[in-house]
């Protein structure tokens, strides 16, 4: 069966609920039963690899999936084993083991319905099952394209998706997976009652022998097997004398000695009254009708095929035509009927829309419609045209849930009429969350580049794995190279570590779309909303970046040679020679030149036109023609360092600010005097969507940041008051 993720309604204090079904190949062998007691010796053992920690395709989920193992528990008591994942198909129980890098279990065949027997029997004749697992994730990680990420034992490269918290709910055997690495191993020995007992094979046998085919068999209803069987019986009942299991001893007794009553067997629109002691007569007769209904199915679906896709009114549900016509017996003329009158239109100048939309046309309506900027980066031209097509006039909120809802089966067409059920038919579906998710992200990013990035410049940048306090050493010495003797023999060389600490922390607020939003049908709730989140996350980092990097007074000091004062330090062509000359005479630990050029002058908005004019101006004034010394008219400083200007040095919210200081810097690359340190190296705020949150009547999403911010090495810069 395919994989797929199932969103759920979640608790309040749970952001989010998905059901991962992860399809996993399952390999059979021979096990021994399982012997726990006198009653379990018809039991068949089985033992399964259902789970090798590796990526899984999830259904229409735009990223492949990873179970975090370290992270998942097991519910107590006995783990069940379904069928397909259907909790009405039970098919035994066991106990799950989890590892670093797997998950096993080991269980017996418990059930008692038709699922058991056919995993069971299927088993016995060497069928490939294979297994799957159903897990309730509890908090989802999202790896972005080029980053990484630690998990089960591996570092994994994105875009991925990882579970990093989730429970096991239940394995499941199923006939297609996934994971080809993974095994599973089911006992083939037969309990000796049930080798005399085997009779679905052998039933199945006696068909095929009369002549009966696959697609005969397939389309019996259930009173018509009940009849067959009663005629197998007949038919294959042998003498006392006789021993039962040999064919050769089997006879077809003309007329029964214990003679039974009537048996109705109903096959396509006939209905016979048949005696149990005339085998070949029923048989004859029932395969004329199985055949007669297998052409009326055939002739219907032609029928409704010739029309496409078409549904009907049943009560208050829309069905299919084709389902309808063959489960109510409808002949060919009736269905030909009923398909024209659907097919026909009810009103001149409707256009009824397919609603078979993909995830990205519905993104990039959503994001034309909320006036997303460059959305031609992020979609490509056949999707916006689709989108356009498809949603003339724009789409609402109501109509995206309708949209996620009507995937599921829903049937209503009226949001106001049904707003809780619609919600819950939205939720069920695996792409509405994703969908949220990516829209929300979109137009939080560009609210986040929205906002001053003069940190960019200036500072850093590291990746962490974790929140813990992380520290890096700047190698200071000479380093330079030293005269290989004749041995060949390459000296090392000893020097001083200075050492710099940072640390990563989150920032994060929760925002919800509300009850009155949905109905309202309002789309800021998707647009505008997720872009003042992106807007607070990069307000956030700014905050933090200059209130750490303003916070210098003994970073930039005179003992440090790194800092002047004056009235003379005004930004101007002479304190800026100043500035440089200091800048060049720093040295390492060993006395030595550092060696390393500036390249970026940061000052505040109101220096920033006297930087201009330093950096831009190719002359200068030279006192005009009263002038007596000749000198230089060229502006050495044009073009010489990258300008960069902030307006939270002088802003007076923070403590250290000044409208007058300013600073001359190395390339963050080459020295840098502050870093940023992001987690995961996810340099922008994420966005997670979660499921209807019904005690609150809304949906609720998260935007969160994880980073932290920290002075480096004071060699990398020179302060200027620009004042006494």
């Amino acid at each position: 069966m395919p994989s797929r993720i199932e969103i759920k309604a979640a608790a309040p204090e749970s952001l989010r609920t998905i059901e991962i079904e992860a399809d996993e190949a399952v390999t059979w062998s021979d096990v021994q039963a399982a012997s726990t007691g006198d009653d379990a010796k018809s039991l068949k053992g089985f033992t399964m690899l259902a789970y090798s920690g590796g990526r899984l395709s999830v259904g229409q989920f735009p990223q492949p999936v990873i179970v975090d193992l370290q992270g998942m528990r097991v519910r107590k008591g006995k783990t069940p084993a379904f069928l397909h994942h259907d909790k009405k198909e039970i098919v035994g129980h066991g106990t799950p083991t989890i590892s670093e890098n797997r998950i096993t279990m080991e269980g017996v065949v418990s059930g008692a319905g038709k699922a058991a027997q056919e995993v069971r029997e299927s088993a016995a004749n060497g069928f490939p099952w294979q297994a799957s697992i159903g897990a309730q994730v509890q908090r989802l990680q999202q790896v972005h394209q080029g980053e990484t990420a630690t998990v089960n034992g591996k570092t994994v490269r994105g875009p991925v998706l990882i579970a990093r918290k989730s429970v096991l709910n239940e394995i499941s055997f199923v006939p297609i997976g996934a994971d080809r690495s993974t095994s599973a191993t089911v006992a083939a020995t037969v309990d000796p009652e049930t080798e005399k007992d085997d009779t679905e094979m052998e039933f199945h046998d006696w068909l095929k022998a009369q002549g009966w085919t696959e697609d005969e068999i397939s389309a019996m209803s259930d009173s018509q097997t009940k009849v067959l069987e009663a005629a197998w019986k007949t038919a294959t009942k042998a003498p006392p004398t006789t021993q039962p299991n040999s064919p050769a001893n089997r006879t077809v007794p003309t007329t029964p000695a214990n003679p039974q009553p009537p048996i109705q067997a109903s096959g396509g629109n006939t209905a016979q009254t048949l005696q149990t002691g005339q085998p070949m007569d029923i048989v004859a007769q029932m395969r004329a009708d199985a055949s007669a209904e297998l052409e009326r199915q055939s002739a219907i679906r032609r029928i409704t095929a010739s029309y496409g896709d078409v549904e009907i009114t049943v009560g208050n549900q829309q069905v299919s035509l084709e389902a309808h016509a063959i489960k109510e017996g409808w002949n060919a003329d009736k269905t030909e009927l009923e398909a024209h009158r659907a097919h026909r239109p009810t009103a001149p100048g409707v256009i009824v829309r397919d609603r078979d939309v993909s995830d990205n046309v519905l993104e990039a309506a959503v994001c034309t419609a909320g006036g997303l900027e460059n959305v031609e980066a992020h979609y490509n031209e056949q999707t916006l045209d689709a989108a356009h097509r498809q949603f003339r006039h724009g789409i609402g909120l109501q109509e995206l849930l309708l949209e996620a809802a009507w995937r599921s089966g829903y049937q209503g067409r009226s949001f106001r009429s049904d707003h809780r059920g619609i919600l819950e038919a939205a939720f069920s579906t695996t792409a509405l969350t994703g969908i949220l998710s990516n829209i929300a992200n979109k137009f939080l990013l560009a609210g986040f580049m929205a906002v001053e990035d003069t940190w960019m410049k200036i500072a850093a940048t590291r990746n962490v794995s974790d929140f813990k306090t992380v520290t890096s050493y700047r190698m200071s010495g000479a380093f330079d190279f030293l005269e290989v003797g004749p041995t060949g023999e390459l000296k090392h060389d000893t020097v001083d570590e200075e050492s710099f600490t940072n640390q990563a922390r989150t920032y994060g607020r929760m925002f919800g779309i509300s009850r009155q939003q949905q109905i309202n049908d309002d789309l800021d709730a998707l647009s505008a909303i997720p872009r003042r989140i992106g807007r607070g996350g990069a307000l956030k980092l700014n905050d933090v970046f200059w209130t750490t990097f303003l916070s210098n007074s003994t970073f930039f000091k005179t003992a440090n040679k790194n800092y002047f004062d004056g009235a003379s330090s005004n930004l101007s062509s002479a304190s800026l020679k100043t500035a440089q000359e200091k800048f060049r005479k720093q040295t390492d630990p060993d006395g030595k030149p550092l060696a390393i050029t500036p390249r970026i002058l940061l000052v505040p908005p109101e220096e920033e036109v006297a930087a201009d004019e330093l950096m831009t101006s190719t002359q200068v004034n030279t006192g005009g023609s009263s002038t007596k010394d000749k000198v230089p008219n060229r502006n050495v400083w044009s073009g010489k360092y990258e300008r960069a200007v902030s307006t939270y040095l002088s802003n007076e919210s923070y403590s250290g600010y000044s409208a007058l200081a300013w600073y001359l810097l190395a390339s963050p690359q080459d020295l840098p005097v502050i870093e940023v340190a992001f987690l995961n190296g996810v340099k922008r705020p994420t966005v997670e969507s979660a499921d209807a949150d019904f005690n609150v009547l809304g949906i609720q999403m998260r935007g969160f940041f994880d980073f932290g911010v920290s002075l480096q090495d004071h060699r990398g810069g020179v302060k200027s008051k620009g004042e006494s």
